[in-house]
């Protein structure tokens, strides 16, 4: 395994940039970490309605970025402490989904400094029932990528206020705020610690290596700077994917599955699904839009979708859900 050194970079437009380079030239043979600390900055999961997951007010007014990443999984707040690390892998068939196998090598770390963190739940690390740290993975031919984030010491307050949070995704357990439920690592260490700090003791543990300066490293090249900056600026820095159009509908329907919340929303005339968009936080390998296009062009009955929804592996799509909760989800 090798480290990739962002060089500080703390706009979220390169650094989703980068990942995705490493993603698509590398990985094959070896595995990369990447470290990144972005700005105040909302990244959206792939299959999220942007407009619907944030506070549009407060977000213009605070200058915060607003940026769609690959993977799926719900939208998150970074600022400057959080660290957010990628592990960009071949896909061997077997890692995917599998959150344990890339988030143990952290637990490992954060219990080495006396922070009793945990896996919990399907995607989350947490500490004494409070979430730390998000993740989330993308696959593409043969590589993958399984990346989360790091709460140092986040302004949990700004995360309240930039982000929404639908009622269904909140449980009915005594629990009333995103704030309750989430924490900074920093509440767990008996003396505080810089950001450079935290980054060099992960390294550290992870590569077992006394000295930071002995991890071994694939240096960025001049080139691939400029193929970065070239995704970044064609997919990153466009409104298109960061937003897009949310299309006319007159049918919704969600529900929050084990594996995920997924949102369907229809435009039906005259008994035909003319438009078809999935939202939601699932953890699926395909491009949502597939299982989209199969259900649309066909009559808006139970047969006729059942049919459509026969005919694909819904779980490609949607990760844990099975086309029974799909079609249950529909009527």
């Amino acid at each position: 395994m090798k480290f990739i050194d962002n060089k500080g970079i703390t706009d979220p437009r390169i650094n989703l940039a980068i990942e995705e380079y490493i993603l698509e030239n590398f990985g094959e043979k070896d595995t990369y970490l990447l470290f990144y600390v972005n700005g105040p900055s909302i990244i959206i999961g792939r299959n999220q309605n942007t407009i619907e997951e944030i506070n549009t007010d407060y977000v213009d007014e605070q200058g915060i970025k607003v940026v769609r990443r690959l993977s799926g999984g719900g939208a998150v707040y970074h600022d400057e402490q959080n660290l957010n690390f990628s592990f960009i892998t071949k896909d061997d068939g077997n890692s995917f989904q599998n959150f344990a196998k890339f988030t143990q090598p952290v637990v490992d770390a954060l219990n080495n400094i006396d922070v009793p963190a945990e896996l919990q739940g399907r995607n989350d690390l947490a500490v004494e029932g409070r979430k730390i740290s998000g993740n989330a993975m993308f696959s593409t031919r043969g590589r993958m990528f399984s990346h989360g984030t790091l709460m140092l010491d986040s302004q949990l307050e700004e995360l309240t206020k930039a982000l929404k949070v639908k009622d269904i995704k909140i449980e009915s357990k005594g629990i009333k705020s995103i704030r309750s439920r989430v924490a900074n690592i920093a509440e767990y260490l008996d003396n505080p610690i810089s950001m450079d700090e935290f980054k060099e003791l992960i390294l550290r543990y992870i590569f077992e290596v006394e000295d930071v300066n002995d991890v071994p490293q694939y240096v960025l090249t001049e080139e691939d700077w400029e193929r970065i900056h070239d995704i970044s600026k064609k997919r990153y820095q466009q409104w298109e994917w960061n937003y897009g159009k949310s299309p006319s509908f007159n049918y919704q329907e969600s529900k929050k599955f084990p594996g995920g919340l997924v949102d369907v929303r229809l435009d039906v005339k005259k008994g035909m699904i003319e438009n078809c968009t999935i939202y939601g936080d699932f953890f699926g390998m395909g491009d949502i839009k597939e299982l989209e296009d199969a259900l649309t062009g066909i009559r808006h009955n139970r047969d006729a979708v059942k049919e459509a929804v026969d005919q694909v592996d819904v779980s490609h799509y949607l990760g844990r859900i099975t086309a029974d909760e799909f079609l249950e989800l529909l009527y």
